[in-house]
């Protein structure tokens, strides 16, 4: 139906803000989690079996600070991506906006700065409760394929294998992006699969056309809960799982090359 009305681009209305508000995220979560975890660590990063005692609160703590970045670039992506047609009920209460730049102006005109967090507590719930279970899946995979692998590379050198495949650098480095593709992946697919009611309901809110509706999380769940039961929950989980898979693949695969090549030791 987009693409009838609104051709290809219509698939990427909003999609400014969000590249924006993603790359900033993105440095920002990894980088807090990484300093957090190296802290709670005491100096100490053992190569051993990962301790969710500190993945956990780390990476609740980098999902609950990106949350206020998030927050205002996907109301606006949001917003952008409602007024696409005309007759919608959002569009009777709002003016047409421009771009991203005035979105955001406008809602600060009308709504003022609260305007611009609206779904604030229920994003802050999505990400720090998304990453705890992102980063706790991503370092337990990783682990766990990393032994597997290291098992059998020992195992080959025993054996006199010395130009095993898990002995020279090219394979290292395919074996890490592998590792790092699978693990990512794997992690994403966790993270909406715990977090997506809350997306849904992060959205309801921030497309409300009544600016005084009821910004409650358990609200808004539970409106959805009686208008589509269960299902409503999960709505458009298919589409979220098929772009997750690949999309922190590549976001994890980027922060492990990246650390390898500024020397990063990763514990």
């Amino acid at each position: 139906m987009i693409l009838s009305i609104f051709q290809v681009k219509g698939l990427y209305k909003g999609a400014t803000s969000s590249f924006v508000g993603m790359a900033f995220e993105s440095s920002l979560l990894f980088g807090v989690y990484s300093q957090m975890k190296q802290a709670l660590q005491g100096g100490d990063p053992s190569s051993g079996r990962p301790k969710l005692e500190i993945v956990v609160p780390s990476a609740a703590c980098g999902g609950a600070l990106i949350s206020f970045v998030l927050c205002p670039a996907e109301l606006v992506k949001c917003r952008l991506q409602v007024q696409a047609k005309d007759s919608g009920s959002f569009m009777k209460h709002h003016r047409r906006y421009e771009g991203p730049l005035d979105c955001a102006l406008k809602t600060f005109r009308n709504e003022g700065i609260q305007g611009l967090f609206c779904g604030g507590l229920t994003t802050f719930l999505r990400e720090s409760i998304g990453n705890a279970v992102f980063f706790s899946t991503y370092e337990m995979t990783r682990y766990y394929m990393l032994s597997y692998i290291g098992m059998h590379s020992k195992m080959d050198r025993q054996a006199g294998a010395q130009s095993s495949q898990f002995i020279n650098y090219s394979s290292k480095f395919l074996i890490d992006a592998g590792v790092g593709v699978f693990s990512g992946g794997l992690a994403g697919i966790a993270f909406w699969s715990a977090v997506l009611p809350l997306d849904v309901a992060k959205t309801r809110i921030q497309i409300a056309p009544n600016a005084n509706e009821r910004r409650n999380p358990v609200h808004a769940l539970s409106m959805i809960y009686r208008e589509l039961g269960f299902r409503g929950f999960y709505a458009g989980l298919g589409p979220t799982l098929v772009r997750a898979f690949p999309a922190n693949a590549a976001a994890i695969v980027t922060w492990e090359l990246t650390a390898n090549f500024l020397g990063v030791k990763r514990s």
